[in-house]
């Protein structure tokens, strides 16, 4: 299976890299593979919100019998697992394959950044949604803006960080 997603990722890579050549003056290749995959995938994620929240939900309550969450709340958790893992597939295998830090240990850091993205989404969306009365696809794009930054940070820096090479 390791073989499958590094033929996939290779193949991506190609792809996108394929369009870098006119971005070169404004974004180092990494962050333009970030932009590509990150945006492919935030876009899957507004789009099975979107699905979830109007067609699956219709835009009522979800009620679990110990607890009742709005609609719009719910989308987003449902959604989140699969965004996940298309999410970290896309960042190991195409945006940060150079990373040597062992699989489990990138899973559990991207783990935690979606933790606090999770924190950043929920409390965005009650913030836009509740108290702002902005209808709730339009909160969740302009919330994932925001995530967005943040989580690029921290995985370039920590979830598939890169030793530097020490040259004596």
């Amino acid at each position: 299976m390791e073989k499958l997603f590094q033929n996939i990722g290779f193949r991506l890579q190609w792809m996108i890299d394929f369009f870098y050549p006119p971005f070169r003056k404004f974004f180092p290749l990494q962050l333009f593979r970030y932009g590509v995959t990150g945006g492919a995938n935030m876009g899957f994620d507004w789009v099975l919100y979107f699905l979830t929240y109007n067609f699956i939900l219709k835009k009522e309550m979800l009620h679990l019998g110990f607890v009742t969450l709005s609609s719009h709340i719910a989308a987003l958790f449902i959604v989140m697992p699969i965004t996940f893992v298309t999410g970290f597939l896309l960042q190991k295998y195409v945006t940060f394959s150079a990373s040597e830090l062992k699989a489990r240990v990138q899973v559990v850091r991207y783990f935690e950044v979606l933790a606090v993205n999770i924190l950043l989404n929920y409390f965005g969306l009650k913030l836009f949604v509740d108290l702002l009365n902005i209808y709730p696809t339009p909160s969740k794009m302009l919330v994932t803006v925001v995530a967005t930054t943040f989580s690029y940070l921290m995985q370039k820096y920590y979830s598939f960080r890169i030793k530097k090479k020490v040259i004596i």
